[in-house]
């Protein structure tokens, strides 16, 4: 099938503009760039790295954040201490085979971050990891 060179008034337009697609699609690439980093929400602290594999995750990890000033929360919420495995199995609907994270900042004391670990691995959760960075080579 041939087409003409040459438009008079009457004939359909037989080739696809894919400017404004483009267009539309640079944009959107645009704002998920800018967004993207800002969907990982939680507490700030500055974690050790660490050269080890990261793990595969089958379901939503609960996470155990411990900041510089020792406060600690629970997703995002802040829990006292003494209300923290209370808290965790509300979370979890009792299930004591969730997977929880715990993010220690690296100020803080390591004794501090195992304390935690002991109390959540002595109330009968058996899957409790630490999280740490990336290990960069200097």
């Amino acid at each position: 099938m041939a087409f003409k060179l040459n438009r008079s008034g009457k004939e359909p337009m037989s080739e696809i503009n894919v400017t404004p697609f483009v267009d539309v699609m640079l944009v959107l690439l645009i704002i998920f760039m800018v967004t993207a980093p800002l969907l990982t929400v939680g507490v700030q602290v500055d974690l050790p790295e660490s050269s080890a594999d990261s793990l595969p995750e089958e379901q939503e990890p609960l996470t155990l954040t411990i900041n510089s000033k020792g406060e600690i929360y629970i997703q995002e919420s802040k829990v006292e201490y003494d209300k923290i495995i209370a808290k965790v199995l509300a979370v979890s609907k009792n299930r004591t085979d969730t997977r929880i994270y715990v993010r220690g900042d690296k100020t803080i004391n390591y004794g501090r971050v195992l304390e935690i670990m002991g109390l959540l691995s002595g109330s009968g959760f058996t899957k409790v990891a630490l999280i740490s960075e990336p290990y960069k080579e200097r």
